[in-house]
């Protein structure tokens, strides 16, 4: 007989003790979580193509309707909206009565997955699923050969950004975010200069803009693409004191020239956060503020466990916010850098009389207030 190696002995060892305490109600319970994910994460998808196609607004406060009459009310082709339509009954989303083969989406349901309860849509954030899923390629071949995938490998990355931006930002500036600070206001209605860095496609800038016509904005962004939304959303809004452009803020070369600088959702994504933010810090003029919303969340994952959207964060952050910066040659800090991190790199820059808050409401986002230190 061959001789039996160490490792042989060793491996056939683990595994023995591996098949004594293995707890197949652990395993079984672990199966049936599975089947829920599966079924969870495929009625996200659906419920992106529903708020995509303007179904869920087409069967708002209606009486039932048949598949053939929903599909003409949504201006939609009938097969695909049967289908769609079992999709939806059989995640609970919608009713259906079987003898007069109709269906209802509840009013209870329609809080949250139509236009019109806008910023409370929560169907806008189920379309993160399929843009981050659309690169699922590209980040696996990343796993095996280290860096980043850039971001015009994600398809409609900017349209659903600037969706969730108007929810979480744009909507809550008034009665939330501005309050923070009280004399903002004051001052943007006196009219200050304003930079909104990583801009984006400019929703929460614009909205400034229009709200504080003696003010004066500008928009950085690193993306062409979201610079040509941005440009695009001010014009149709008809503001004359914002501009737009595509710029790099790693290399910003700007002293003392602003009075606020807003960085909302951003500064995890950038190639080196630390020379940005100290590139903030010189861009703004003594005694200035800047106000930065960011991912709520721990720089540990531990402190992590219990995050209501722990793993959807972690997720993002896998398939978007770290690759982008890797593709950049950058740190790849990630979503989840987490508000110690944060604090300490805010400190580092020179920022001084850090405050942060989070809104009751608002169980994603963290916000931080902070003032450039006034000349002696």
């Amino acid at each position: 007989m061959p001789a039996t190696t160490t490792d042989e002995t060793q491996n056939g060892t683990a595994t023995a003790t591996l098949e004594k305490n293995f707890d197949e109600a652990k395993a079984e319970a672990f199966a049936e979580r599975f089947m829920t994910a599966l079924n969870e994460s495929a009625l996200v998808v659906m419920i992106s193509v529903g708020h995509r196609t303007g179904l869920f607004d087409a069967m708002d406060s209606q009486p039932p309707l048949t598949s053939p009459q929903l599909a003409e009310k949504a201006g939609l082709n009938e097969r695909y909206v049967r289908e769609w339509l079992g999709a939806m009954t059989t995640g609970r989303v919608v009713e259906y009565d079987p003898s007069s083969q109709t269906y209802l989406l509840p009013a209870e349901h329609a809080r949250w997955l139509t236009r019109r309860v806008s910023p409370e849509n929560m169907a806008v954030t189920a379309q993160w699923v399929a843009v981050l899923a659309g690169v699922e390629t590209e980040v696996v071949e990343k796993f095996k050969q280290g860096g980043g995938v850039p971001y015009q490998c994600f398809h409609r990355f900017h349209e659903t950004m600037a969706e969730e931006s108007a929810q979480t930002v744009a909507a809550a500036l008034h009665e939330h975010i501005l309050p923070m600070k009280p004399e903002l206001s004051t001052q943007l209605e006196k009219g200050i200069d304003v930079l909104d860095v990583g801009c984006g496609a400019g929703r929460s800038a614009c909205a400034l803009a229009e709200a504080f016509p003696n003010s004066r904005f500008t928009g950085y962004d690193l993306c062409e693409e979201a610079i040509a939304m941005a440009t695009a959303e001010a014009k149709k809004r008809g503001l004359s004191n914002i501009t737009f452009e595509a710029r790099d803020v790693t290399a910003l070369d700007v002293e003392d020239r602003f009075d606020l600088v807003t960085g909302f959702d951003v500064v995890h994504d950038q190639k080196e956060p630390a020379t940005v933010l100290a590139n903030i810090y010189q861009a703004l003029k003594p005694g200035a503020t800047f106000l930065m919303q960011d991912i709520a969340g721990s720089s540990h994952l531990e402190k992590n466990l219990d995050h209501p959207l722990g793993t959807f964060t972690y997720t993002i952050s896998t398939m978007h916010c770290m690759t982008v910066s890797l593709a950049q040659g950058g740190q790849g800090l990630g979503t989840m850098w987490g508000e110690e991190l944060a604090e300490s790199m805010l400190n580092d820059a020179g920022f001084e009389g850090i405050e942060k808050r989070k809104l009751p409401h608002d169980i994603m986002n963290v916000y931080f207030t902070m003032t450039k230190p006034a000349r002696k």
